[in-house]
């Protein structure tokens, strides 16, 4: 039961909204304000002062208000409602009165009176409507492009030692008073135990040089 109340109260809050989102979004303009439609006693002007003084825009109603019968309106093209003529219609004659008219276009709107001589007497109105209310403006189709990122700050990479390189012995300051350079005129060090052996050697032979001695 409270599910369903639930679903009842956000339906009729979201109709709510919308219908006055939509009233909000119209502007109900009553041609000739208490004078309504008719033909007014200064003329033509008296319409076009009207007119000047209002911002119309589609999605606005025009409210005629006037006795059935008596007058009409019909919206009709430029040339028509210069010459107050019902040659081109752009819309069927409304005869009942009062009626409501919604702006459905932007541009130039021309309505007359074809009763009688009625819009020679000044029973005409032109209006300018906009797409959108006054100081809106409508969205830039030039959306400005985000500002590049900046540049990424890479780190070079140690070097890399190669195996080789690794284990190569890394070369002493000083050479060792012991060793010397093949080629350059001095004796090259005699490899380890190589004094040993001589030593064993020259004793020997002494020894057997001294065994024959004594035989002979």
């Amino acid at each position: 039961m409270e599910r369903s109340t639930s679903k009842v109260l956000v339906t009729f809050g979201f109709i709510m909204a919308v219908c006055m989102h939509y009233v909000a979004a119209q502007t109900v303009h009553v041609v000739g304000d208490a004078s309504g439609w008719t033909v007014p006693q200064n003329g033509a002007a008296f319409y076009q002062t009207w007119a000047a003084n209002k911002k119309f825009v589609v999605g606005d109603i025009l409210t005629f208000n006037f006795r059935t019968n008596a007058h009409d309106v019909l919206q009709v093209p430029k040339e028509s409602y210069d010459k107050c003529s019902s040659d081109n219609p752009i819309d069927q004659t409304i005869t009942t009165g009062p009626t409501n008219i919604t702006i459905d276009s932007s541009g130039n709107l021309f309505f007359i009176c074809s009763v009688g001589d009625h819009c020679q007497g000044g029973q005409k109105l032109s209006i300018a409507v906009s797409a959108s209310p006054p100081g809106a403006s409508p969205p830039s189709g030039n959306t400005p492009a985000p500002p590049p990122p900046p540049p990424a700050t890479t780190t070079a990479p140690p070097t890399a030692t190669s195996p080789t390189e690794a284990c190569a012995p890394t070369p002493s300051s000083s050479p060792s008073p012991s060793s010397s350079t093949p080629g350059d005129g001095s004796s090259v060090p005699p490899p380890p135990g190589s004094s040993s052996s001589a030593i064993l050697a020259g004793v020997s032979l002494s020894f057997i040089s001294i065994v024959m001695g004594f035989f002979f």
